[in-house]
């Protein structure tokens, strides 16, 4: 008999699987292979994580790419015209869902990060553990080379993770940084070889699988108090700002 939650399913772009212990792992990808970011895995995702967080059968969550990669590739035009307020509109309700709801999940997440990660890295970094592959690079590539101001969150998780001033620095300049700052800073918990990434990160998720699930519920709670204020905090103007400077590429020769 086949128990498997109908939304494992549900979404083109993210794959799922759960150990019988409770480990849900989530893979981004498209078509098997490493994920494109789309402008429906744009409205699936914060829909997916809505249900993952009401499904008590899930007490981790591992967050991983597919293949090289975490996430390094846009499709910018299915996103659709970003310049119209009323497509704006979709594009900050789905993307502050996201980021809250990812604050506030109910469970500990653990990211796998298996290479780099270009395209919306702070889905990894506001993970409670972040383990990640010697392959891995962080930047931010859309937001500065379409235009538009980083106002969607990775502003906030950035921050957090790798200090104001660094942070601030590698935003402007549209900087990159490696697996190894990555962990001299404090942003990561561990640097593996990439094959050992996902099966690392599973470990440390059974370890806290195996623990109360209130225990670990509320530990996850207890410890994204701040970014989940943040989040709530600054998202909604961080994405009215991106959008005016949306709109402007309209008007631009």
């Amino acid at each position: 008999m086949n128990t498997q939650p109908a939304y494992f399913t549900a979404f083109e772009n993210l794959a799922m699987e759960r150990t019988p212990s409770g480990v849900l792992t989530v893979r981004f990808h498209t078509g098997d292979g490493p994920a494109t970011f789309t402008g429906r895995l744009h409205t699936d995702f914060p829909r997916a994580l809505y249900e993952i967080g009401e499904d008590r059968g899930n007490r981790v969550l591992v967050l991983t790419g597919t293949g090289d990669r975490f996430m390094t590739d846009i499709d910018g035009a299915s996103l659709g015209d970003i310049t119209r307020p009323a497509e704006w509109d979709r594009t900050i309700s789905e993307g502050r869902r996201v980021m809250q709801r990812l604050a506030d999940l109910e469970m500990p997440i653990v990211a796998a990060v298996n290479g780099p990660a270009t395209i919306h890295s702070e889905y990894a970094l506001i993970s409670d553990i972040v383990i990640v592959s010697d392959t891995t690079v962080f930047s931010d590539f859309p937001h500065l080379t379409f235009g538009i101001v980083p106002g969607d969150g990775i502003h906030i998780v950035w921050e957090e993770a790798l200090g104001l001033n660094r942070a601030r620095y590698l935003t402007m300049t549209h900087g990159s940084f490696t697996a190894e700052q990555a962990e001299r800073w404090g942003a990561v918990a561990e640097v593996v070889a990439q094959d050992k990434v996902l099966l690392r990160a599973r470990e440390l998720a059974e370890t806290l699988a195996a623990k109360p699930q209130l225990l670990t519920r509320y530990l996850a709670v207890t410890l994204r108090q701040r970014i989940s204020r943040r989040i709530a905090e600054g998202t909604q103007l961080g994405m009215a700002l991106e959008g005016l400077t949306a709109a402007d590429l309209a008007h631009q020769g």
